[in-house]
């Protein structure tokens, strides 16, 4: 073997190397996003677990504002429909954006029932009410910290998978930029 066929094989070696460990980084980093999301989806199931009974217990005493009842039911169940697909891929950024502008329509339309809320305090005083409406608030300020710290772990993946010579792989191993929430 002379010296250029060496240098040639230790060459090959060193990128397949680096191949391997770009790679591997990209996938924990991809795998950290996945598990912020998790923390994401624990806020909304307790948000949804507190926003089912108080949409069942304003039906009756709110009875003159359905529309806004249902306009917030059918966001609650839009939102839902866009978290289960982010639940299969939290790194697709079509998914995050998807499901952020479904959260967008889920909280003016929770705005609009707490705002009309506010105006019954015959009902806004009740304990059903009172406890599930404080559980949402509670769930809104977890889910606030989750959206955070799954931006905070996404942005380390987009600018890795945007550096050089990393982004020769992101083709090759078909990576895609995240969606921030």
């Amino acid at each position: 073997m002379d010296s250029s066929s060496i240098w040639l094989t230790a060459l090959v070696c060193v990128l397949l190397l680096w191949m391997v460990g770009a790679y591997n980084r990209l996938v924990a980093l991809r795998n950290a996003i996945a598990a912020s999301w998790a923390k994401v989806g624990d806020a909304l199931r307790q948000r949804q677990a507190a926003a089912d009974p108080l949409m069942a217990a304003l039906r009756e005493p709110m009875a003159a504002e359905q529309g806004a009842l249902d306009a917030w039911q059918t966001a609650c169940a839009e939102a839902a429909r866009a978290a289960t697909q982010m639940d299969s891929k939290p790194v697709v950024q079509a998914h995050a954006q998807a499901w952020a502008a479904a959260e967008a329509a889920q909280a003016a339309a929770a705005s609009r029932v707490f705002a009309l809320l506010e105006q019954h305090e015959a009902v806004r005083v009740r304990d059903d009410v009172a406890t599930n409406a404080l559980a949402w608030r509670d769930a809104m300020k977890r889910l606030g910290f989750a959206r955070q710290l799954f931006n905070e772990t996404a942005q380390p993946y987009n600018e890795a998978i945007a550096a050089f010579p990393t982004r020769l792989l992101v083709g090759l191993f078909r990576f895609g930029p995240a969606g921030r929430l």
